[in-house]
């Protein structure tokens, strides 16, 4: 089955068809870094990593090009209030951020661009854009006229008059027109700048992206993607001076997450609900922030609860131990059981419906009830007296595929043992036979300041480690 794209630009689902075989282009908007990130910067990390995961399990190669904006405002004035230098800021928060979404299962993208290391890039496209009349220079400063370009406001499904009616022309700016933007900023005094055909100074924040994406993947790309609130006036900048320095198509698809709302009201600093995502893995298990976020399809708001942030752990508890009860009946299982095909193709359904979710513009949510599925099943097979390794690690195989997809990791029981652990629980084990339960309840207690939890089950006693350990 084909994958379909919800394309911002045309409003509607789209067949999904690169523009080169068997390979996808695809740039997301990343951090301007002047702090640490907020849960509404790692949706949008997990959503189009999520994205590439599934593109790359349909054996396309992803270029998959995740920028910073490492000189900006924010972080001048992050800069000058600790009293270091802008990189000092930026690299500080370039790692912070790295480290944080790599927590969430976030893979390291094909290429990190810097603005700062895109300058040369930047100064060329403005120049060109100057020379086709796209902008022009005043004091400094640079514009773009997005009255020249035909189709502005075509991302955002908006008239260029119905968009002017907002805008402003600001204290200090000489721009002609108050839709114009910009694309080179005269540098203030002690403030990092370059120099420029215009004189010193750093450019504008739409630019940035238009120069690395070109640079970095082509003059038209696959996918471009972000958070909703960049859809206007951003990625709608965005097209304009790329389309009207290049003459073609600046991307084929645009993909934009939903927002983030915490308690049912909008996260926001000034309604104190400002939720940074560091503060949220130290608190949770960062896999079961992840699989929280996949639950709810991209495009549509999600609402971060605690109570529902338990509710995804509990969930994701269900889909792991289920594949751990697969693991603990691979001890006792033979190759006799006849209705051992009929299994696996149960195994094979439920993989061609995991990726018919997938197929239809990424939900994961369904894919998610997917999961579940194949979780019942997987139940409802070891309640059999007779079970078949092939059929078992069928449905193991099945667990970590789809899992990966999702970026989701399953660990192994054997890699968390050591040999302490491993003691006492053949210490309990001889203590139950023996029907000394006050040292089997106390080996169990033991165990569980370790933060390893002990279920006994049928098939013997499981374990497991507190996915809350400090």
């Amino acid at each position: 089955m084909p994958i379909t794209v919800y394309n911002t630009l045309t409003r509607q689902k789209e067949l999904f068809k690169p523009l080169k075989e068997g390979k996808v282009s695809m740039y997301v908007c990343g951090p301007t870094v002047y702090n640490y990130i907020h849960i509404g910067n790692a949706r949008p990390a997990i959503v189009f990593d999520t994205v590439r995961r599934y593109l790359e399990y349909k054996e396309y190669q992803v270029d998959y090009v995740l920028n910073f904006t490492d000189v900006d405002d924010k972080i001048i004035k992050a800069a000058n209030e600790v009293g270091e230098e802008v990189s000092e800021v930026a690299n500080r928060f370039i790692d912070a951020y790295l480290e944080d979404v790599g927590s969430l299962g976030v893979k390291k993208a094909t290429y990190n661009p810097r603005v700062t290391e895109a300058m040369s890039d930047i100064l060329t496209f403005i120049e060109t854009l100057i020379a086709k009349g796209y902008a022009y220079e005043v004091d400094g400063d640079v514009y773009f006229k997005p009255r020249s370009f035909d189709g502005y406001g075509k991302l955002s499904h908006q008239s260029i008059d119905e968009l002017r009616s907002g805008a402003r022309i600001k204290v200090g700016e000489k721009k002609e027109d108050p839709l114009d933007f910009a694309l080179w900023k005269k540098a203030k005094a002690d403030e990092i700048a370059w120099d420029s055909p215009w004189g010193q100074g750093r450019p504008g924040w739409h630019i940035e992206c238009s120069a690395m994406a070109k640079k970095y993947l082509a003059e038209t790309i696959d996918i471009h993607a972000g958070g909703q609130d960049l859809a206007f006036p951003h990625h709608e900048n965005e097209i304009a001076q790329s389309e009207a320095m290049t003459g073609k198509s600046f991307a084929k698809y645009w993909m934009h997450n939903g927002y983030i709302n915490i308690d049912n009201e909008k996260m926001s600093k000034s309604l104190g609900n400002f939720v940074l995502t560091r503060d949220i893995i130290q608190q949770h298990d960062p896999q079961v922030v992840r699989f929280f976020m996949l639950s709810v399809h991209y495009r549509n708001p999600i609402n971060f609860t605690e109570e529902l942030l338990e509710g995804a752990k509990n969930s994701l508890d269900r889909i792991k131990n289920a594949y751990f009860n697969l693991e603990h009946r691979k001890q006792t299982s033979m190759n006799m059981d006849k209705n051992a095909d009929q299994w696996l193709e149960k195994v094979t359904q439920v993989n061609e419906q995991f990726e018919e979710a997938m197929d239809d513009d990424f939900n994961t949510a369904n894919a998610i009830s997917i999961l579940f599925d194949l979780t019942k099943e997987a139940n409802l097979y070891l309640q059999g007296k007779h079970t078949s390794i092939k059929v078992i690690e069928a449905f193991q195989s099945s667990f970590t595929t789809l899992l990966d997809v999702l970026g989701i990791y399953i660990e192994q029981e054997g890699e968390l043992l050591d040999e302490e652990i491993e003691a006492l629980l053949q210490e309990r084990v001889e203590a139950r036979k023996k029907r000394d339960f006050n040292r089997a309840d106390e080996i169990r207690d033991n165990l569980k300041e370790k933060n390893i939890i002990l279920e006994d089950t049928p098939q013997g006693t499981r374990w497991k480690r507190d996915s809350n350990e400090s």
